[in-house]
């Protein structure tokens, strides 16, 4: 078997379990790791059982074993090194967002297009298969037309004054932290599950928490805590945010996004509801999809492989009763990308089942119109990017 060899760079929060996802393929090696300096990339890469390590991305980029590069680092370096990855020639993994601006995330797009390369982007909730199997159902017309989809996205791990993040900073997360973070995973779902874009927004931001104490001895990652002593730092990014939706099919809604909801742990919840029947999921309880009728009794459909359609089944690999969560879902998403790497597949002319760069693009403007649409408190409309086109084939730099 052809062993598909990947170089991470960044091993903080999500670092890890790209590791651990990646290595349940089978023909997937982890074979490098760069970080901020050397002895860290050293220490993370021997705790993950990585063999190579660096602390310089562009020495990874440089090693021609590496044919996949996956990008965990802050958003603030997301642009710069996916941008120089593609260069290099590798494939390229990124956390979402995609970049800090639009403006950055089109020139990711245009330079994905002119490589040839594939190109992806972690909305990793799309690999849960009780979500597909609501995309499939929607799709098939099994609640009739789309009206209403609401829902939100919900943490605690930003609940008090002690709780403190990179994410907090502008220069370092962007000028959006709740809604960049986590709330454009609901805007990715709730548009790949109905097959509609959001087309215009009313937002509403909230910082509850103005001031933050941050250690000064060390970083803290994503969801940790630390001890020892603190300094003040005036927080400008919003802890919460409500946001007023409608879609290019005709559809409305409303969503709610929060890091200061205590008790909620990381709880993501959709609904869309058509004139037929309505469909709702919650990560909370992940092998169940509600299904409400007016006539008939509510039914919750498991996740069992025998009652899913054949779309849903990429991802549901345990029998019912056996749950899958986060960590399978993800595993899921990057089945998809190495399969499409694996084939040979071609970007350019063969479509992703997966999120791109592009759809990394679609959230960068959405965000951005939801954060003007705040500052002017009024409906804002989303840009419509067309989808990119084919380059031509002298362009492709393909590995």
């Amino acid at each position: 078997m052809n062993m598909i060899r990947v170089g991470l760079i960044g091993a903080g929060f999500v670092g890890p379990a790209h590791v651990e996802a990646l290595r349940r393929l089978g023909y997937v090696e982890v074979l490098a790791l760069a970080e901020t300096d050397a002895r860290r990339a050293r220490e993370k890469a021997d705790q993950m059982g990585i063999p190579e390590a660096c602390g310089d991305y562009r020495k990874l980029l440089a090693n021609p074993r590496v044919t996949v590069v996956h990008n965990a680092t802050p958003n603030r370096m997301h642009f710069e090194i996916n941008l120089h990855a593609l260069r290099a020639g590798k494939h390229v993994v990124s956390e979402k967002p995609l970049a800090i601006t639009s403006d950055e995330a089109q020139q990711l797009v245009d330079e994905a297009r002119a490589t040839g390369l594939v190109n992806a982007v972690n909305y990793n909730y799309r690999g849960y298969p009780l979500v597909r199997q609501m995309r499939a159902m929607i799709a098939r017309g099994d609640i009739g037309q789309v009206r209403l989809v609401h829902g939100s996205y919900l943490q605690d791990w930003m609940t008090y004054a002690t709780d403190y993040s990179w994410r907090v900073l502008p220069e370092q997360g962007g000028p959006s932290r709740a809604l960049a973070d986590i709330g454009t995973h609901w805007c990715d779902l709730a548009q790949w599950v109905t097959g509609q874009r959001i087309s215009r927004v009313m937002g509403r931001l909230a910082t509850v928490v103005p001031i933050r104490f941050r250690p000064v001895e060390r970083e803290v990652e994503a969801f940790a805590t630390a001890e020892g002593p603190r300094e003040a730092v005036e927080v400008r990014t919003e802890d919460c945010a409500s946001v007023l939706i409608d879609f290019e099919g005709g559809a409305t809604g409303a969503f709610v996004v929060s890091q200061v909801s205590p008790g909620r742990k990381n709880r993501l919840w959709i609904e869309v509801d058509g004139s037929e029947g309505s469909l709702a999921w919650d990560q909370d309880h992940p092998d169940e999809l509600w299904y409400g009728q007016r006539g008939r009794p509510n039914q919750v459909l498991p996740r069992d492989p025998a009652l899913l359609d054949v779309e849903s089944l990429v991802g549901s690999f345990l029998p019912a009763g056996h749950p899958e969560g986060w960590s399978d879902a993800l595993r899921n998403l990057f089945a998809e990308i190495y399969g499409f790497i694996r084939a040979g597949r071609d970007p350019l002319h063969d479509v992703p089942t997966f999120p791109t760069f592009y759809d990394g693009l679609v959230e960068n403007i959405l965000v951005e119109a939801i954060l003007e649409s705040h500052r002017l408190q009024q409906w804002v409309e989303v840009p419509r990017m067309p989808l990119p086109q084919p380059a031509p084939a002298v362009a492709t730099a393909r590995r």
